[in-house]
């Protein structure tokens, strides 16, 4: 306040005021948060708040609660009361009417989450220890805005609303960044003009109001925006909303939420950048960190401050004329405005990144890598200090051992550096492309505080002392707190970013005042990702539960008791004996010490600090803020003695066993481009020439004697990094000709439990018969073909590009000699031939005394690109009866079909074969019997088959042992299979292969 305000931020080390770079408009990385609203001041309002209820007294006065309310009432001075009137009218403004072109996502959590934050302590709905206001209660105005009453202040202000009137404000200046017809907002707006520069804006295509740019060939501005900025507005928005009545606030954050998750990849993750134009990824990179980290926060904390205050009634559909929502996108649907459907979002968020983006401790130790957006194959292995949230958030959600050995990693680079570097590569184990400056961030410390919420283990205390200690040794100046430039050797960056008032310094209050009444509020009530308190007031709770009782046709889901699917917190670890951190005594301290290269750390000196010079000014600077000892330990180096377990031995690292499988290339082998082609969820193999294969032991499988092993999967083929649910296929002819059979890394064996039926459908008779076409040389009507249909070979057809380019080359041609010869009168068109379609049903087969085996014939082949048969099938006469447990079947059966199928169920499978007469065995008489499920299994999942069992030997009706016992599969899907048989022309078998490496299977490898 004293150097720098009333603009954004404070150059700590130059003593002065951090303003926009109005020179550089293209300087985003400032212009985008430095609005030239009084920004630190907002930011750090909530922040003071905080400290007052822990207040250190000035003549008996509450310092921090003196300084919250001229901080309001300078702020008020600057920029007006946010009213219409002469009041509204500030020294720099009128509200926040400033020629500013902002980011919307960065204006939205610091200055409206500011502006609000402070406006629920300043009315008492969020506690400040000994402030009690003498009169806080409201009403509605007639559009349903809140009014407050007066609250008298010491400092002779009168709070009667300010800065929910100025948070509106901003707010209302933010909206035309939603004239998209995507509902994801634009990056960045001016807060005076909107958004003339974004030609392409439905707000900018009427002639007549549209906004016209200053500078017409002046270079167009970037539509991307990143699921974190567009995602992350629902606490804010939605808090504005329900406090002023206006709907639009919270209808258009939860347009541009539900926009951005309806884009999910098909693995269920979202990416980074956006297109708020076409919705399209800009890129295929995601991960937990920058541009997506606030996108899963905010999924999560919505279903909180949400919970249990329903949207009220009508307010989804009574929005602001003029309203983007309204005029471009439509509105949020029903079920999107609760807090279930946000709490849905997060569960299969963190699903999908446990699968995809999580490492677990077969790679040192757990931690989170970047990935393929759409196959989930690492890309990166960088993680950045924005990442360093995501414990935190875990902590909060009950994820508590995700939390607890993640977080264990940050703790472990932290004592490396004293501080997080802004992006570290965990497989090189250094700073990654020079991005070594650590600017305050809080995300580290905000983990630490939720962590020691969740546990209460002193370690995490100690883990803050760590960063208390290291922050004032490193970043104190004279003027303020300053930022990092290099986290190596200490250079100092002359800036203090608003969030380290805002953040930072909350969560470390926090964290060691237990008493805080935030810390005992038994309320559902968020930090913003700005570390800003929300809650959705209690009046408004109530009065929002009344309206929706009132609402019909929706009790039903409301009025259930879930009581017994609600998750719960769970317990905090427990202690070990004779220990008092469980944390300080967890088996894998050293995996995280050992991931960050601690134990490659050499021992160094006692290092300098600046704060010596200053340290007889500030009492609270201690001998150990000055000269704090190395931090190349293991552990937290303010972590006390007594909580390190003593001559403690941490577990062994677990090694991932890995090894490459290389086939050579041999001759009349296919290489180059085309021998490895990307297929929906894999890559095919077309040669095995120069194929190298990266093998990891990583995926769980349970043995035949219940013990639980680990199978190997492909990770990688010739340096493509393959996603946790692709696969490799191969053909079996493929693999044949280059496998040695014998190989023990690459062993081909036939599954004896499963094989697919090969199912010839033929299709219902639909008369379609071509319209003639009229010929563009003779003008006269010629038919498309003549003469019988021509079709291309198995080779020709797998290939659809090949397929397509020979059809129309023989069209060409054919229509070329027709144009010659044609006749003037045209022939009818002939009749449209539609071939049968080929499925696959999959088959279990029975096990046994009586179990016999399967006929010889060749593998049938699947259909080909366009869903026809290729090649032929071994048999065409088809039975189909019932249950077959009552009667003897004709005898003229089996001799003249070769398949007969039979319902299950009425009797044992051992008595629906000795129903089948006697015959004579030939390639015309029975060949299979297949039996169809109609109910699964009890204990299984749905659709899954236990293997049929043949009790006794196969006999006759008669009960002679039958010479020639019949071959049995079962399959399941009850009518649906049982109607496909009945419409078959052919059936077939294709059996199944898998693949070991040194015994083990390989999970994701498939044979065709």
């Amino acid at each position: 306040m004293k150097h720098a305000f009333p603009e954004d931020e404070l150059k700590p080390i130059s003593c002065g005021p951090l303003t926009r770079d109005r020179a550089n408009p293209a300087h985003i990385e400032l212009n985008d948060a430095l609005g030239n609203y009084s920004l630190t001041l907002i930011d750090s309002l909530s922040t003071l708040a905080i400290l007052a209820s822990s207040p250190s007294t000035v003549g008996g006065k509450n310092k921090a609660l003196n300084y919250f309310q001229k901080g309001v009432g300078a702020l008020v001075e600057q920029y007006g009361d946010g009213s219409s009137g002469d009041s509204g009218k500030g020294k720099r403004a009128t509200g926040f009417d400033v020629d500013s072109k902002v980011q919307v996502f960065e204006t939205v959590i610091r200055g409206v989450g500011g502006l609000l934050s402070a406006h629920l302590f300043a009315v008492g709905d969020l506690p400040i220890k000994g402030y009690r206001p003498k009169d806080k209660s409201s009403s509605r105005d007639a559009h349903g805005a809140e009014q407050v009453l007066s609250i008298q202040w010491p400092n002779d202000f009168v709070y009667d609303g300010q800065l929910l009137r100025l948070a509106q404000d901003l707010a209302r200046r933010i909206l035309p960044a939603f004239h998209t017809t995507t509902g994801i907002p634009y990056p960045r707006v001016n807060l005076r003009h909107g958004v003339p520069f974004y030609a392409n804006s439905p707000v900018n295509q009427n002639a007549e109001t549209a906004q016209c740019q200053a500078t017409p060939n002046s270079k167009a501005e970037l539509t991307e925006t990143c699921s974190a900025g567009a995602g992350s507005l629902v606490l804010e928005f939605a808090t504005l909303s329900r406090i002023t009545g206006d709907p639009s606030y919270e209808q258009l954050a939860k347009r541009a939420f539900w926009s951005v998750w309806e884009r999910k990849s098909s693995i269920g993750l979202v990416g980074a950048g956006i297109d708020a134009e076409t919705g399209l990824w800009l890129s295929g990179y995601t991960g937990i960190g920058a541009g997506i980290d606030s996108f899963y926060e905010y999924a999560h904390k919505a279903s909180v401050l949400l919970s249990g205050s329903p949207v009220p009634w009508g307010q989804s559909h009574n929005l602001t004329e003029g309203t983007p929502t309204l005029g471009h996108t439509g509105l949020v649907s029903e079920e999107q405005q609760t807090a279930e459907a946000f709490g849905h979002v997060w569960q299969e968020s963190h699903t999908s990144i446990k699968r995809h983006l999580y490492r677990g401790d077969t790679y040192i130790h757990p931690h989170y890598v970047q990935a393929d957006l759409y196959t989930g194959a690492s890309r990166a292995f960088w993680l950045d200090s924005l990442s360093a949230f995501y414990p935190g958030l875990l902590a909060t959600t009950g994820d508590l051992e995700e939390a607890i050995e993640t977080h264990l990693l940050a703790t472990a680079l932290w004592t490396r550096y004293s501080a997080l570097p802004e992006r570290w590569s965990t497989s090189t184990g250094s700073i990654e492309s020079g991005l070594s400056w650590w600017g305050g961030r809080p995300e580290f410390i905000e983990s630490t505080y939720h962590l020691y919420r969740a546990t209460r283990d002193p370690w995490y205390l100690h883990v803050g002392e760590m960063a208390l200690r290291d922050i004032k040794r490193r970043c104190w100046t004279k003027c303020g707190w300053a930022g990092l430039q290099d986290v190596r050797n200490g250079d100092l960056s002359d800036r203090m970013e608003s969030f380290f008032l805002g953040e930072t310094t909350k969560y470390l209050f926090l964290l060691f005042d237990e008493d805080h009444p935030l810390n005992k509020l038994d309320a559902p009530f968020v930090f913003s990702t700005e570390g800003h308190p929300l809650i959705l007031p209690r009046r408004i709770n109530e009065r929002s539960s009344n309206l929706k009782s009132r609402q019909t046709g929706i009790h039903s889901k409301d009025d259930s008791d879930d009581s017994q699917d609600a998750p719960t917190c769970p317990l905090s670890p427990a202690m070990l004996p004779f220990s008092l951190s469980a944390t300080a005594g967890r088996a894998d301290i050293f995996h995280a010490a050992n991931l960050a290269r601690l134990h490659l750390m050499p021992t160094r000196d006692n290092l300098e600090s600046p704060l010596a010079e200053y340290s007889r000014d500030h009492p609270s600077i201690s001998i150990s803020d000055v000269r704090s000892p190395s931090n190349y330990t293991y552990f937290p180096w303010t972590l006390p003695l007594e909580l390190i377990p003593h001559n403690a031995t941490c577990s062994k690292i677990t090694a991932r066993n890995t090894f490459d499988i290389t086939f050579p290339a041999g001759p009349n082998m296919l290489m180059g481009p085309g021998f490895l082609q990307r297929v929906g969820n894999g890559i095919l193999i077309n040669s095995m020439g120069g194929v190298r294969l990266g093998m990891i032991q990583d995926v769980p499988a349970e043995t035949d004697d219940g013990a639980i092993g680990k199978e190997y999967r492909v990770q990688a083929i010739n340096n493509i990094l393959l996603g946790k649910d692709e696969r490799i296929f191969i053909a079996k002819d493929t693999a044949s000709n280059v496998v040695n059979p014998l190989d023990p890394n690459f062993t081909r064996i036939r599954d004896t439990s499963m094989l697919d039926l090969v199912v010839d459908v033929q299709p219902t008779e639909e008369a379609h018969p071509q319209a003639p076409t009229t010929d563009p040389v003779t003008n006269n009507e010629t038919s498309s073909t003549s003469g019988a249909e021509l079709f291309p070979d198995a080779s020709t057809a797998a290939n659809p590009e090949v397929a397509s380019n020979m059809k129309q080359a023989f069209s060409s041609l054919l229509q070329h000699v027709a144009s010659l010869i044609v006749d003037p009168t045209p022939a009818p068109p002939p009749p449209k031939i539609k071939h049968p379609s080929r499925e696959y049903v999959a088959a279990v087969l029975p096990v046994g005394v009586g179990v016999a085996p399967l006929p010889d014939v060749d593998d049938a082949q699947g259909p080909d690109v366009h869903g026809a048969p290729q090649g032929d099938v071994p048999w065409h006469s088809i039975y189909v009866t019932d249950e077959n447990c009552q009667s003897i079947l004709p005898v003229s059966v089996p001799k003249e079909h070769q398949v007969i199928v039979i319902q299950r169920g009425g009797c044992s499978f051992d008595e629906k074969l000795r129903n089948i007469p006697t015959f004579a065995p030939s390639k015309k008489s029975l060949q299979l019997v297949i039996v169809v499920s109609y109910e699964d299994e009890p204990g299984l999942p749905s659709g899954w088959l236990i293997r049929p069992l043949l009790e006794s030997p196969q006999t006759t009706a008669s009960g002679l042992p039958r010479h020639n016992p019949i071959a049995m599969i079962m399959v399941g899907g009850g009518d649906r299979t049982y109607g496909t048989f009945e419409k078959a022309v052919g059936l077939g078998i294709k059996r199944r292969y898998s693949v070991q490496a040194q015994g083990v299977p390989i999970s994701n490898l498939v044979v065709l």
